[in-house]
């Protein structure tokens, strides 16, 4: 839901470029609402797994740290969606393609709300891969490391691109898009795993 919503956004929004400008760019300007809604409701949703998880914890041997991390990723998705982000990337059309500095409280506060994001759900994806091999769950495990590797090499490589990197800069929407798919991919697919395993009395 929450990568459908900003793929269709970003593909019809004037002056955008998905290629070029980050997701959280889609919260300024006019319709910004529609993605601060998509934040917030994704985060919403994240908090709701995380409690689900705490539930089925005793029996199928989730881990508190990473659900804790989930929960996070919940939280931060939110204040994504309250607090919106400076400019960057010369979107919107006629501002600097970094800023000097922050602007103001509210897009500190969005970065910050970033991180349980972009480090917690990697976070979470390392803490489960342990879990799973701890078990046995072999394909599960590496999937889970893979993630997280996948995860902080992209984070790192959108960091650079929207600090204007110049090899980089012209793909940082496209980067950050892949990481955040990454990650939330990997939760979706947890969540299914847990909601399926709720019928059977095995380990994670």
């Amino acid at each position: 839901m929450f990568i459908t919503s900003f793929l269709a956004t970003g593909a019809v929004r004037p002056d955008y470029d998905p290629m070029r400008h980050p997701v959280s760019s889609l919260a300024l300007g006019p319709g910004g609402w529609v993605q601060q809604a998509n934040f917030c409701l994704n985060g919403i949703l994240y908090l709701a797994f995380a409690a689900g998880l705490v539930r089925t914890q005793n029996r199928h041997c989730a881990p508190l740290t990473g659900i804790l991390l989930v929960a996070a990723a919940g939280a931060g998705q939110i204040g994504a969606g309250i607090f919106t982000t400076d400019p960057v990337s010369g979107y919107p059309p006629g501002t600097a393609h970094v800023l000097a500095g922050y602007s103001g409280t509210e897009a500190l506060i969005h970065d910050l709300a970033a991180v349980p994001v972009f480090v917690g759900i990697p976070a979470a994806a390392l803490v489960w891969a342990r879990a799973f091999s701890r078990h046995r769950r072999r394909r599960w495990a590496l999937y889970s490391g893979a993630t997280a590797v996948i995860m902080l090499a992209g984070f790192a490589l959108t960091s650079a691109a929207f600090a204007q990197a110049p090899a980089l800069a012209p793909v940082g929407g496209l980067l950050q898009r892949l990481t955040v798919g990454t990650g939330m991919t990997w939760l979706s697919a947890l969540a299914i795993r847990y909601r399926i395993a709720t019928g059977t009395s095995t380990g994670p």
